[in-house]
This record gives C-alpha cells, structure tokens and sequence, in this order.
C-alpha cells in the first residue's frame, strides 16, 4: 500500500496528464538568469575545494555570475541485468548582491513520493556571516520549495576552516512527502581537507531522526579537482543518495553510486560589463612574492587580502597612510592589482603568489584586474 497522502496522489495525477510540471521549472530558470543579469559584480564566492559533495557549507555565489552544476551519480543493477542507470542532478543559480544565491535543482529522477519521476527544488541561501570577513565561522540559511514533498524546507549550516581542513555542521527542517502538513528534522556534518591548491578530499554524513523502512544514514565521499586557468572545478564522488535537493540529500538508500560534479560559472560581466578604460602609463610594478618566498617585513601596518573566485577579497580596504596591503591570489588563474589612476599596477599575480603596495598617501584608489576588468576594488587611505 502506498504511503502517500490521498491529496498528493491525485495532485501527482493532475500533473502527470497536464504535464504542468515543465512550465514552473522554465519560469524558475527563466526567473534565476534574470537575477543574475541584473546584480552587480562584487563578493567573494566559495569553491567547490571548500565543501563536501552533500553540504552546500553556506556556499554563496558571486553577484552578477550564473551558475551551472553537473552532478551525474550511477548504479548498476544486480545479475542477470547489470545494468547502469545514471540520475543526474542539474543546477542552476544566480549570486545575487549581499552574499546572497537563488537557484533550481532539478533531478531526473526521485525517491521521495510515488507519483513523482522527477523532482526540482527551488532555493534561496543566505550567508549570515563569513569567515574571511572576520566572522569567526561561516553561518548561512536556505529554504527551499520541494515539489515532490509539496512542501517548505530548510537548512541552517556552520563551517569553519582550521588552515587547510574546512569543516561544516547543518540542520535541517524538512516537509513530509509522506504525510500532509508534517515536518521531519535531520542533521549533518563533514568536511573537506585540501591536499594542494588544486586537489581536495571530502566527506559527509548525513541522519533523519526517526528513520522509516527503506531509509538509512546518508553518507558521500569525493575527490575535488580545481582545474589550473580555468574557474572550473570537478569532484569524483561516491555516495548512497540520490538528488542534491534538501530533501534526497538527508537519507540514503542501500545502492552506493559513483559519479562526478562538473561546475561551470559564467560571470555575466565579462560580456555585458564595461571595459577596462585605459589610463596613463603606471610606474613598473612591485616584484610579486612567490609564496613561500620569504621578502622584506614593511615598516607600518600590514593588511591582508586576497582574490578568489574572480573577485577581491575584500573589495573595499580601509586603511591609514603608511600602511601596506598584501594581496594573495588564491584563484586558479592570474589576475593584477592594477590602479585605475596609474598610481600603481602588480603586473601578473599567480596563483598562489602574494603581491604588497605602501600606501603613502591619503585618498581613494581605485582597482581592478587587466585581465578581468570586472574585478574591482578600492582602497580607501585616511
């Protein structure tokens, strides 16, 4: 006997002779690009090096930058068949300004209520506060409307990374698919360890509280690729879940799938953004720092930043003449600090490289990166 409520099955039948399902999903696209066109570029963005392949980890993206995830899982039956089945999960998601991200999982296929061959999830996430921001964690919220479990999730995480090891705790508030107007409750937890600048190992598991028949302790592992000169990142993965929704990823099932996340970001202000004006001729740039490579200590106070994801971190830098600034590119590709004044240019940064400027004299510098001149900063010298 199906478990499902009355209401859900002849909702589930409405929608599977109408074939209604489709113009939600288009619109919700449609609604996510939108979003993204319209926001400015700006903030900081986490990596895929940074979470676990079934914890977002407060991950935000940047503004003005549209996400597309790949995430393929396959199976094989048992003998005689063996055959592989593959449930892919695709993603789409805006970053939006004030470390906010909207986006739509969809999934081909479901394990939550009869009735439903696929299922989609349209979220919201918002990051409270952020590590790199002087925050001591990063702490982010989520909801999300399940179609499959008619319903409102949400999700409140807490990651904190310790050098090289990032480790990310959640709660989740779930609606039933099972039952109309009822909530079930999970926690999670795991983490990531970077090995390098290009390759992370990660795990994670994940409880419902009160498990059914059929329902068991999700739990997934990957290793995380950043792809050198590109934005990309790649994650082989092996896991008992299904969908990366709220939902399929709080119980796993008995089957362990292998498969792999592809990320593609496509910061929207490379082609619709205004180009890099060109200024007078700057003095040669400071030598960069080879990480690693001890240099020589500055006289006054020193200020650290970075770059990650293409964007500044952080874009605006309050500090007193006399100080110094040190930049660290923590991206896969190179970028400059460079003054729109000509008062001061890096030249090509490295990645993994650090470059420092002496700030003399009070007022305002604005820069941004010659290679991606929507990266821009400011420097404000009292």
């Amino acid at each position: 006997m199906s478990r499902i409520h009355p209401t859900r099955r002849a909702r589930a039948a409405r929608r599977d002779n109408s074939g209604g399902k489709v113009i939600p999903i288009r619109r919700a696209a449609l609604l996510v690009l939108l979003a993204a066109l319209a926001a400015p570029a700006g903030a900081r963005a986490q990596s895929l090096l940074d979470r676990p392949p079934n914890l977002s980890g407060a991950w935000v993206g940047n503004p003005g930058t549209l996400y597309f995830h790949f995430l393929h899982r396959f199976s094989s039956s048992p003998a005689p068949t063996r055959k592989v089945g593959n449930v892919p999960t695709f993603t789409v998601a805006a970053g939006l300004p004030y470390r906010t991200t909207v986006g739509l999982h969809y999934a081909t296929n479901s394990a939550l209520a009869p009735g439903f061959p696929n299922e989609w999830e349209l979220w919201a996430r918002h990051q409270l506060f952020s590590q790199d921001r002087g925050a001591p964690a990063d702490v982010g919220g989520q909801v999300a409307f399940n179609n499959a479990a008619n319903g409102v999730d949400g999700e409140v995480s807490v990651a904190r990374r310790f050098g090289g090891l990032r480790l990310v705790a959640a709660g989740r508030v779930l609606a039933d698919p099972m039952e109309a107007g009822a909530r079930r409750y999970a926690v999670a937890g795991g983490g990531t360890l970077k090995i390098s600048r290009y390759f992370a190992v990660a795990g994670d598991v994940a409880t419902l509280q009160e498990r059914r028949d059929g329902e068991e302790v999700a739990w997934s592992a990957g290793l995380h690729l950043a792809i050198p000169q590109t934005p990309h990142s790649l994650s082989l993965q092996a896991s008992n879940s299904n969908a990366y929704t709220l939902q399929g990823m709080s119980f796993g099932g008995a089957d362990v799938r292998y498969g792999f996340e592809f990320t593609v970001p496509l910061t929207l202000a490379r082609w619709f953004g205004p180009r890099a004006v060109a200024g007078p001729v700057p003095p040669p740039p400071s030598a960069p720092v080879v990480a690693g490579t001890p240099a020589a200590a500055p006289a006054g106070p020193v200020t650290r930043a970075g770059m990650r994801n293409f964007a500044y971190t952080p874009a605006r830098i309050e500090i007193a003449a006399g100080s110094t600034v040190e930049w660290t590119n923590g991206d896969q590709m190179a970028h400059t600090v460079t003054a729109t004044s000509g008062a001061f240019d890096s030249g090509l940064i490295q990645p993994g490289a650090k470059w420092s400027h002496t700030f003399t004299e009070a007022g305002t510098y604005d820069f941004t990166c010659t290679p991606h001149p929507f990266m821009k900063g400011v420097v404000i010298v009292r």
